[in-house]
C-alpha cells in the first residue's frame, strides 16, 4: 500500500513566509492561516507590539514557529533589514505577503503631501522593496502576494483617490513583477479584498449599509475569507496563476 504520510502533510510544511503588517486584521489572519498550513512565518508590525507577541505565542504554543518583528513598511532600510532576518531565521523564503497598508483619506484641496508620500511608501513603494528583498533569498518557485484593494477598481465616495491611486499602481507593480520573476518560476499575484470586518473598517460602522446596498452579497467579508485566497496563491494548487488581480469583495464590483 503507498505510504499516506505526503499527502497528510499540511500543505506547506518546510515552507518559511513573511508577511508585512501582520499583526492585526487580515494580516494577522494571513499568519495565522499560512501558520495553520505548516508555515514557519515572520511577520511585521509598527505600534501593535502586544497583538504581535501575543500571535506568535499563540502559533509557537500551537507547534508552530512564528516571529513578530518591529518594522514601519514605509522605513525601506528597516523593511529590507526585516525581510533579511525573517529569512536568515528560518534558514529561507518561499513566501512574501505585502499586505502592509495604511489608509489617509482627505478632500483634494485639504490633503498634504505629507500624507501623499506617506501613503505611497507604504501602499506602494513598500511592496517594491519588500519584493526585491525577499526576492534575494528565494529559490525558484517562490510565491509573493500583494494585498490591494478593490478601491483600485470602485471609488464609491469622495476623500479616497491617493489611496484608490496607490491600490492601482500594486496591479501594474503586480503584472511587471510577474514578468521579472516569472522565469525563476516565482508567482506574483494581487488579491483585492472589498469591505472586510476589521477594527478599520467595521461591519457595524456607519458606512456599512451603504457599501452593503451594492453588493452582491450584501455583508461585510471576514479576514479568514481574505486569507483563503492568499492561502489558495500561495499552495500547492495556485502554481500556474501569475500576474493577475484577484477581487474577494462580495461582489462590490460585479
Amino acid at each position: 500500500m503507498a505510504s499516506t504520510t505526503s499527502s497528510s502533510s499540511p500543505v506547506l510544511a518546510g515552507k518559511a513566509a513573511f508577511v508585512t503588517g501582520g499583526s492585526r486584521g487580515i494580516g494577522a489572519a494571513i499568519v495565522r492561516r499560512l501558520a495553520r498550513d505548516g508555515a514557519a512565518v515572520a511577520f511585521t508590525y509598527v505600534s501593535a507590539q502586544a497583538e504581535a507577541e501575543k500571535l506568535a505565542a499563540e502559533i509557537q504554543a500551537a507547534g508552530g514557529r512564528a516571529l513578530a518583528i518591529r518594522a514601519d513598511a514605509g522605513d525601506a532600510a528597516a523593511l529590507s533589514a526585516a525581510v533579511a532576518q525573517g529569512a536568515s531565521a528560518f534558514d529561507r523564503l518561499d513566501i512574501l505577503v505585502n499586505n502592509a497598508g495604511v489608509y489617509l483619506g482627505g478632500e483634494l484641496d485639504t490633503f498634504s503631501l505629507a500624507d501623499f508620500d506617506r501613503t505611497v511608501d507604504v501602499n506602494v513603494r513598500a511592496v517594491f522593496v519588500a519584493a526585491q528583498a525577499a526576492a534575494r533569498h528565494m529559490g525558484d518557485g517562490g510565491r509573493i502576494v500583494n494585498i490591494g484593494s478593490i478601491n483600485a477598481e470602485r471609488v464609491p465616495a469622495a476623500g479616497a483617490s491617493v489611496y484608490a491611486m496607490s491600490k492601482a499602481a500594486i496591479v501594474g507593480l503586480t503584472r511587471g513583477l510577474a514578468r521579472d520573476l516569472g522565469a525563476r518560476g516565482i508567482t506574483v499575484n494581487n488579491v483585492q479584498p472589498g469591505p472586510v470586518d476589521t477594527d478599520m473598517n467595521p461591519a457595524s460602522g456607519p458606512r456599512a449599509s451603504s457599501m452593503h446596498d451594492v453588493m452582491a452579497l450584501p455583508r461585510h467579508g471576514r479576514a479568514e475569507e481574505i486569507a483563503g485566497m492568499v492561502a489558495y496563491l500561495v499552495g500547492p494548487d495556485g502554481g500556474f496563476v501569475t500576474g493577475a488581480s484577484l477581487s474577494v469583495d462580495g461582489g462590490y464590483t460585479a
